[in-house]
């Protein structure tokens, strides 16, 4: 039986789409915090390019295929989820709302896919993890800076491994944050109530520094390959995820240094303005890795269907971050479960109407690029 569109309402607004979702999440939001999760560096070019990019790929379409038992789920860290789509570590999701990471936890237990945990989560990982497991069998993962104190930072790693996450996704790309106009004008601060109990800040200490002070403070701009693969390799038996990479090279270093995967992302456009849109980094990504190490990608995947070119272009597995905030400030759990739901049923009829049965159907076969003369070229 075909499975209707998923419609979600609170009062007079019907949530049809993610744009929908945008819409009316940010509407809820004070300015500050609006402009705080909406927005990216200087000029905002990545921000936007990162979902435009996926407007050249054309979807080629098949036609007699019997779909009638597609199977949209993976294998992803070891579980199988319900469709390849993973929630990004992203931080301070209680100035969403007040259940912040507990409620996404529970969203990605009930839709059936993973979630990753910010070192900037309002909630410890033992808090996030439990949720998660009072609803049904996912797997976690622990976001992590390199931080000037070591013993914090091994503290973190102790801690996610004890509860039970399956990999650390170390950020790469924020020796220093990027050059966020908003944040500054409105001399962004975590609300008060919120702590960081990953990173062991309280209220009162975050109240006392701006974002970009706070995190100069602690994260350590003299990373690097040499230093921190090995000593995170020597602490932990998680996997090792390197997150920020855009270019061929790293992840080729990343495969150098025994790393399990790449996620290839531009931290959403919130650091360096104006680099490359993830998709269009994703091809050079999955070719220097040449199948072996892992490869993911976000960053402003807003339907199912960019979901699908994703994978169509080598990508494992994708993540979000934004539309997650976006259903939490709509209606917490509630409106994260719409987000995915949302994102499943989109992808699930994507898939059916390329003629695809399963995951690994999807490749560059059904995907074309427009072409300024016209005729759509096949990849």
């Amino acid at each position: 039986m075909e499975e209707k569109p998923v419609v979600a309402s609170m009062s007079n607004e019907i949530i049809l789409s993610i744009e929908d979702l945008q819409k009316e999440g940010s509407k809820k939001l004070p300015a500050f915090k609006r402009e705080f999760f909406n927005s990216g560096s200087t000029g905002q070019i990545t921000v936007h390019e990162n979902s435009t990019a996926y407007l050249k790929y054309r979807l080629r379409t098949r036609v007699l295929r019997d779909v009638s038992k597609a199977d949209t789920s993976t294998i992803v860290l070891g579980k199988k989820i319900s469709f390849p789509l993973c929630v990004s570590p992203a931080g301070i999701q209680a100035m969403a709302h007040p259940d912040g990471e507990l409620a996404t936890s529970r969203a990605c237990a009930k839709r059936g896919i993973n979630m990753g945990v910010s070192s900037y989560s309002n909630y410890s990982i033992e808090e996030v993890i439990q949720a998660g497991k009072e609803v049904g069998d996912m797997a976690h993962v622990m976001q992590l800076y390199t931080m000037k104190d070591r013993a914090m930072e091994e503290r973190i790693i102790k801690r996610a491994e004890a509860a039970g996450c399956k990999a650390i996704f170390l950020t790469a790309d924020s020796p220093v944050l990027g050059v966020r106009y908003n944040e500054w004008r409105n001399d962004f601060r975590t609300p008060d109530g919120l702590g960081f109990p990953m990173i062991e800040r309280t209220t009162k200490q975050i109240m006392a520094q701006t974002h970009d002070s706070g995190f100069m403070a602690f994260n350590s701009d003299s990373h690097s390959w040499d230093d921190d693969i090995p000593w995170i390799r020597s602490r932990t038996k998680m996997e090792i995820w390197i997150k920020g990479v855009l270019t061929a090279e790293d992840v080729l270093l990343a495969r150098e240094y025994g790393c399990e995967g790449v996620i290839v992302s531009n931290h959403g456009g919130r650091q360096l303005d104006g680099t490359v849109a993830t998709i269009d980094a994703l091809p050079e990504c999955v070719e220097a890795a040449n199948g072996k190490i892992r490869v993911h990608v976000d960053g402003g995947i807003r339907t199912g269907a960019d979901i699908f070119k994703a994978i169509a272009l080598g990508a494992e597995c994708c993540w979000i971050g934004r539309p997650v905030i976006w259903g939490l400030a709509y209606d917490g759990q509630n409106g994260v479960e719409k987000c995915l739901d949302i994102l499943y049923d989109e992808f699930r009829r994507c898939m059916m109407l390329t003629g695809c049965m399963k995951v690994s159907d999807i490749s560059k076969a059904s995907l074309g690029i427009v072409r300024a003369d016209g005729p759509l070229a096949r990849l």
